[in-house]
């Protein structure tokens, strides 16, 4: 149950209301942005809720149990502030939301209403939809970890402790040209490194429209004309002939490439030795090892 500043409960029960939605969002970098679906800005805080014709939330809807409370914003993409290259390019992903019922008379009469994260964009010709998840969703994302053949450390980092600024793992090169969209692209500066090296790997630009911005590698691959990346999405800005970029190495987090493309199987953190489903029902055989004891020896 919320509890109301006794002004706006005042104005609440006065029947007649001066009431709009504002939305704040603060972006994992720190920029702060405000919008309301009132006609004129409104400010508090510090924070000056900007007008946008549009911008418009549907209906919250809310269980009772851990269920996720989620609505949608959609709006039209307008505002100075909030662009297209930017939602395209991630930079409002996990963003934190806070959703206020506010008097635009008398904003000190206000209410914080929900509180969540940006989760999916969805964008069209002109205009956006994007998720909001309630603080509820954080309690479906997998915590500690995972009993897997895989590693599920993350290259480079402490657990796993390659070392990714190891000149054999990290490259550098520009565009030599645009082969499908802002994704796929032949380039120069790779070709003394081993094909696939930089699958699954982060690439970040370092000239160009998209300069800051980081994506992640589909594939790394050698063919005919030269070396050639591709990206999982298309970037949020149009990708020339020449842009530079700054590119570290992927792994498939499988053993054999962990041993033989890192040299760091003491760091792996899978179980690849992991009995699989039918190993662990098959009914008991002569000559087979059933004493709890290792399948594979000193494998």
């Amino acid at each position: 149950m919320k509890t109301l500043p006794p002004g706006l409960q005042e104005h609440l029960d006065s029947g007649v209301t001066t009431l709009c939605w504002c939305w704040k969002l603060v972006r994992a970098d720190g920029v702060v942005l405000g919008f309301t679906d009132h006609d004129e800005p409104v400010t508090f805080d510090g924070v000056a809720y900007e007008a946008v014709t549009g911008f418009t939330g549907t209906a919250v809807q809310t269980d009772l149990g851990l269920n996720v409370p989620n609505m949608d914003v959609q709006g039209a993409l307008r505002s100075d502030q909030l662009t297209e290259e930017e939602l395209a390019a991630g930079l409002w992903d996990n963003a934190v939301v806070e959703l206020y019922r506010v008097n635009w008379q008398d904003t000190s009469q206000r209410v914080l209403m929900r509180k969540g994260t940006v989760g999916e964009v969805r964008r069209g010709n002109f205009t956006f939809m994007a998720e909001l998840r309630g603080l509820a969703h954080e309690l479906n994302q997998e915590m500690g970890r995972l009993y897997s053949y895989s590693c599920d450390a993350d290259l480079g980092d402490w657990r796993c402790k390659v070392n990714l600024n190891d000149p054999n793992l990290k490259g550098s090169g520009a565009v030599l040209q645009v082969l499908s969209t802002d994704r796929w692209f032949q380039v120069t500066g790779l070709d003394s490194y081993r094909a696939k090296l930089f699958t699954g790997g982060k690439l970040t630009w370092t000239s160009g429209a998209n300069e800051g911005h980081s994506s992640e590698v589909r594939l790394h691959a050698r063919r005919t004309g030269g070396v050639q990346i591709e990206l999982w999405v298309p970037t949020g800005s149009r990708v020339e002939v020449g842009d530079t970029f700054e590119v570290t190495a992927g792994c498939d987090k499988q053993l054999g490439t962990c041993r033989y493309v890192f040299n760091n199987a003491i760091n792996f953190r899978g179980f690849p030795w992991m009995p699989s489903n039918d190993r662990v029902i098959a009914p008991p055989s002569r000559g087979v090892n059933h004493d709890g004891g290792s399948l594979f020896g000193n494998s």
